[in-house]
Order: structure tokens, then sequence, then C-alpha cells
């Protein structure tokens, strides 16, 4: 057994690719970010040009390696080209973390066929099809990765007052995580989820303007800062976590009874 310096603590992720989807707001933006910070060149996949745009510069004027790629996740074609044009431009794809996410806030008898199509799409068939994808190649070269989905802690708690359907994506997406974890961990692949509450993004401010405030219903009363989740991401993409793999971290505050 080899020894370890103390503290075998690292979070310097110098060295890798990786590819952020749903980077044109909330936390795939903040996370763009932070994983820049931490070494690794970023790649970044939305729909919304010219906020890729902005934050790409965002990044090189700290200092950062960052490339920009539009699309639209739903599409699986644009999903392999993607990978394609981040692998001509920074080398292959060594971390990937699934962002990309849709709300569908209506009652499950209420939604159309397109907005149910539209909420399996983004949220659980992209993320495996691209997760499949970089692992294909990782394996090919045999190479290591790691890879880390946002689920929801939506996906353990339903309230009943809509968004059945993003809850049922997003348990999809932790059990996904623990079976291709299994797949995989022969190959060096890790693969974790994180699984938020209620915290300052686009989605949930959408939430409030439907419904309220409802911050005062917490038990703490607060709604959580993106930046709350900086070290949730980089451990798991770190080589502090070396040995974690088909885990689902919940970062809630305790807003929800378990």
């Amino acid at each position: 057994m080899p020894e370890y310096a103390l503290p075998n603590f690292s979070i310097d992720l110098s060295g890798n690719v990786a590819l952020v989807t749903g980077a044109t707001s909330g936390l795939g933006r903040r996370f763009a970010r932070v994983i820049a910070d931490a070494g690794a060149a970023v790649a970044i996949a939305g729909r919304r040009e010219d906020r890729l745009k902005e934050l790409q510069q965002e990044i090189e004027t700290a200092g950062g390696t960052c490339v920009a790629t539009t699309v639209d996740v739903t599409d699986a074609d644009a999903l392999v080209s993607a990978v394609d044009q981040v692998e001509s431009a920074l080398g292959m794809v060594t971390m990937l973390v699934n962002c990309a996410g849709i709300p569908d806030a209506r009652r499950a008898h209420r939604m159309s066929l397109g907005l149910v199509d539209a909420v399996i799409d983004t949220n659980l068939r992209a993320p495996f099809l691209l997760s499949t994808e970089v692992a294909r190649r990782l394996i090919a070269a045999g190479k290591p990765g790691r890879i880390v989905n946002i689920s929801s802690i939506g996906a353990y708690n339903y309230s009943g007052n809509g968004a059945a359907l993003y809850s049922m994506t997003k348990a999809a997406v932790n059990r996904m995580t623990e079976t291709l974890a299994v797949e995989w961990v022969e190959q060096n692949i890790n693969v974790n989820a994180i699984a938020p509450g209620a915290f300052d993004t686009e989605m949930v401010a959408g939430m409030i303007e439907r419904v309220g405030d409802f911050s005062p219903s917490l038990p703490r009363k607060r709604i959580g800062h993106v930046a709350q989740l900086d070290s949730t991401l980089l451990y798991l993409l770190s080589p502090s976590s070396d040995f974690v793999t088909g885990t689902i971290i919940k970062v809630d505050d305790g807003q929800h009874p378990r």
C-alpha cells in the first residue's frame, strides 16, 4: 500500500480539457469559470452565442483557456460535432460537466407532446449521449476521465405542484450516473452527480416569479448562492475524489425532508 502525503487533497485541474454544457447561464456559467480558474482548458457549450462569447472573454481575460461552441443539446449529431470541435481546438475531452437542463413547470396532464420531448431530450437523452461519446473516445485512447452530471434535489422530492416530468428525468440522471459508473470503472472514468436544491439561477428565478418568494418557508430561510457549489464540483473533478464514482452528492441546505 503506497503512502500518501498529508493532506491527500488537490483541486489542480491543469492538463485537462473540460466540456461544460448549459454554460450560458446559471450553474453552467459559474462552473465553467471555476474549472478554468482551477487550471483546465474549458470548452463552453450552449444555444445563446452572444452569452457564450461574453463568457469566453471573461475566462480569457482572467488568464484561462476557453473555446465556445454553439449547440442545441437535443440534436444528437450536433453533440458529436461539438466534441469534434473541442478536440480540434483543445485536445481530447477528459472532463465533462452536463449542466444543460430545462424545467417543465406544468402539471403532467397539461403538457404538450413537444414539451415532453424537449424535457426528456434535454435533461436525460443529451447527457447520456454526450457522456457515451466522451467515454467512447477516452476508452479508445486508454485515458482516464471524469464526468459530473447535474441532477436536482427534485429527483428525491416532489410536492405535486407541477414539474413531475422534470423530477422524473432527474431521478433518471441519478440512475444513469450509477450505472455508467459501474460500466466504465475499469476504464478509470469516474461518473458522479450533484443534486442541488434551490440556488440563485435563472430557473429558480422563474419559479419565484410564478409562485412568489418561497425562501421564508425553508429551514434556514435562504436560497443558495451558486458559489456554494464550487467546492463540490472541484472535489468531483479533481484528484481528491479518485476513489469516488457512482455517487450523487446532495447540496440543498436541508431545504427538503428526507
